[in-house]
């Protein structure tokens, strides 16, 4: 083991590992790990380390380290100056330094955005949820969850490398360019039933700029405005990009609103937009090299041609800057459909890169029954756990199930998913654990108004939901006054659908009185900033912001954590071998506090001393349907006249122009 002296860090400088924390994703931990994976393997290769073994990503300017003992080192990526104590040494190499010399790397030059650095044995760092990937937003893995600072040191592992130091080849090395060209299969939400087919022909013919707000949680383009094959997202929101939430793939081009975002390795898992193609495994990498100004252009590929992630040189076809194609699925990104056993129930087989199949159940809508779909599909899955089987993340009708491409294909996935779906007992039977978890909420709380007023300020000041989200709410819903707000969340008892929405355990939850609940649509364009554990509403959904981060639900207010950063130490509420405090089928209880009791709350928990009131029970979806025919007559009224609210509000949308396409492109 030989330390390593951080003399400059650099702006942005991780540890980070590979393939990341990849079995998370149903509670809303992103992978992390290299966001170009390719270079970052190819320097552990150099240096004869295990493709995975923990390295550095340095953004725009590396650092300079000085090791305590002879030292083999390799650095890729992004081309730059390199210096070995004053001498010039290359790139895609392996270097051998002696005890007390300086490795200096510059800043990045015209192409690219990252350089990967990788130390014979590995970097030492903490393993957090089975990796020591940095996620500096949930502020865990690496060195303190953090990026590393002057003055840092670091220690190498004491295991000798498993290979041979060798040389980078130059079929092997990745083409970079500010003209980049992205392999895409189409899927999972494209045209004709949410883009129109003149959206597509445009994303795929149009080259998109790259944004300077774009960071390791998505890459932001500019480009054309969508003409929509939707006029809204109905209960999911007032957009047509709503939908309801559904799990996200890395590699994801998520229009989140009207606003196109290519989803990295620090985005999140669960979300309610729509997403008409995904980079191929084979190509994120390149995510990790785009930088503000470059252009991109997505190129149709097939998904049963697409190259292997796994592999390197001619047959990655890394080291050409075009891609090459024989063109698209002719699928519009439908795999296959189906009925459940009863045949009262519709299945649909969506593709989502070429790693996942998304099962979604039903219409577009909100039926808890189609929940229940969700879970005895996740459990049977999960019972068998074939071959080859990543993670398992339900949505409110749908179930992502993500694999490893070189073990199990789309194609093997989707057959034996068909026969599982066949042998499924019926919905109504459904009866699942379910607590009760009593959460206290500061109403309208300073850090939401305060959120609001940055997103004013710095991305829009004329949207409709501002300068007051409750009040919006109340617009939205036909209620006679903002108290109607406060009653109804108060009184609601929210069912947890899913895990991650927005990060680290936080809910999408719904009440389970339809009367309760209050659709709203999310913000167009999302907020930059959103305090952590931010309490809002979105389409039809609640959710709870497990970290600071970006966001679209409209605020109702702020509540205790619910996730436990002090983990693995102890804290009441949460179980000792995870950090989430919530789990699906909670139901989750507000009662109102000030938001000074709050703050003395959340610092009671953040200290692992706070309390959180649970209580066990089940949930029976005969038994919540029962209920739902005992006051069909109640529900049906309420619910049509908030309907007509929404309608009113739509169509004071359309008259100001929010729906209008916009010339030019947008971002």
């Amino acid at each position: 083991m030989s330390t390593i002296s951080i003399l400059r860090a650099g702006p942005q400088t991780t540890i980070q590992d590979w393939p990341g924390r990849i079995r998370y994703w149903h509670v809303g931990v992103p992978p992390s790990g290299p966001m170009d994976d390719l270079s970052f393997r190819l320097a552990n290769i150099a240096v004869g380390n295990a493709e995975g073994a923990p390295g550095l990503e340095c953004t725009l300017v590396g650092p300079q380290l000085q090791f305590d003992a002879d030292t083999v080192v390799a650095v890729t990526g992004a081309p730059v100056s390199l210096t070995v104590s004053g001498r010039s040494v290359p790139q895609w190499v392996p270097i051998t330094l002696e005890a007390g010399e300086i490795l200096d790397i510059g800043a990045v030059g015209v192409v690219g955005m990252r350089v990967y650095v990788a130390v014979a044995g590995g970097i030492d760092a903490e393993l957090y949820l089975e990796s020591r990937s940095t996620f500096t937003l949930g502020k865990f893995g690496g060195k303190d969850g953090r990026a590393l600072t002057d003055g840092d040191t670091l220690a190498t592992t004491p295991t000798a490398p498993a290979g041979v130091a060798r040389r980078i080849l130059g079929d092997e090395k990745p083409a970079l360019t500010n003209n980049w060209h992205l392999a895409v299969t189409v899927g999972p939400h494209s045209a004709p039933e949410f883009f129109t087919p003149e959206d597509i022909d445009d994303l795929y013919n149009t080259p998109y700029e790259v944004h300077f707000n774009s960071d390791r949680t998505g890459v932001r383009l500019v480009g054309p405005q969508p003409r929509w094959a939707r006029n809204d997202g109905g209960e999911a929101g007032l957009h047509p990009s709503n939908i309801h939430d559904t799990a996200y793939s890395v590699g994801a081009l998520d229009f989140t609103g009207d606003t196109p975002i290519l989803l990295g390795p620090d985005g999140p898992s669960l979300g309610g937009f729509v997403c008409p193609v995904t980079v191929t495994t084979a190509e994120r990498w390149k995510l990790g090299q785009l930088k503000p100004g470059d252009t991109v252009q997505f190129v149709p590929v097939r998904a049963a041609e697409v190259a292997s992630v796994a592999s390197f040189g001619v047959h990655r076809r890394a080291g050409f800057s075009t891609v090459i194609s024989a063109g698209t699925d002719l699928d519009d990104g439908v795999l296959g459909g189906s009925t459940t056993a009863d045949g009262t129930t519709k299945v649909t087989y969506r593709r989502s890169g070429d790693d996942n199949i998304l099962v979604e159940y039903g219409d577009m809508s909100l039926d808890l029954a189609l929940r229940a779909r969700v879970h005895a599909l996740a459990e049977r899955i999960d019972a068998e756990r074939p071959p080859g089987l990543i993670t398992l993340t339900p949505g409110i009708r749908s179930l992502q199930i993500k694999v490893d491409p070189t073990v199990m294909r789309q194609s093997t996935l989707l057959e034996w998913l068909t026969e599982c779906e066949a042998q499924l007992p019926s919905a109504s039977e459904l009866v699942v654990p379910s607590r009760t978890v009593h959460l206290p909420l500061s109403w309208d709380d300073p850090a939401t108004r305060e959120a609001i007023e940055r997103y004013m300020l710095g991305v829009r000041s004329d949207a409709p939901w501002c300068p007051w989200n409750i009040e919006f709410i109340r617009r939205m819903n036909g209620l006679d006054s903002v108290d109607d707000v406060h009653r109804i969340v108060y009184d609601a008892e929210y069912l947890v659908l899913g895990l991650g929405d927005v990060y680290l355990g936080a809910p999408v939850a719904v009440p389970l009185d339809p009367r309760h609940r209050l659709i709203t649509t999310k913000y167009n364009p999302a907020r930059t900033w959103t305090p952590e554990n931010a309490v809002g509403i979105g389409g039809a959904y609640m959710c709870i912001y497990g970290m600071e981060g970006p966001g679209g639900y409209q605020f109702v207010g702020r509540t205790t954590q619910v996730w436990n950063h002090r983990h693995p130490l102890r804290a009441a509420g949460f179980e000792p071998e995870h950090p989430w405090l919530l789990r699906f089928f909670d139901k989750i209880s507000w009662y109102p506090v000030s938001a000074d009791e709050l703050l003395d709350l959340r610092a009671d928990m953040a200290a692992g001393r706070g309390t959180v009131e649970i209580s066990d029970g089940t949930f029976s979806l005969a038994e919540h349907q029962r209920f739902l025919d005992d006051n069909a007559g109640g529900i049906t009224a309420d619910r049509s006249a908030m309907e007509a609210a929404r309608a009113i509000e739509r169509q004071r949308w359309s008259d100001g122009g929010e729906f209008a396409t916009k010339t030019g492109k947008v971002a």
